[in-house]
């Protein structure tokens, strides 16, 4: 009886180290995403500090305050 305690201990105690190495992403993984971000938010940057999108953002904003 013992025994079989004993191995389903080890069961458990196996299954919670194996759901602990997979809980959160690594170093490594936070750096890509953060890569990721800031290349995604220089490219938002300048998209909308270009001429076309600026002229469009500011008829918006005259409509809805002028509307």
């Amino acid at each position: 009886m013992c025994g079989v305690m004993r191995a389903r201990a080890g069961m458990w105690v196996r299954r919670m180290r194996a759901g602990r190495r997979d809980a959160g992403m690594v170093t490594s993984e936070y750096a890509m995403g953060l890569i990721a971000a800031v290349g995604f938010a220089g490219l938002l940057l300048k998209v909308l500090t270009s001429g076309q999108v600026q002229t469009a953002l500011q008829g918006i904003v005259q409509r809805a305050l002028h509307g």
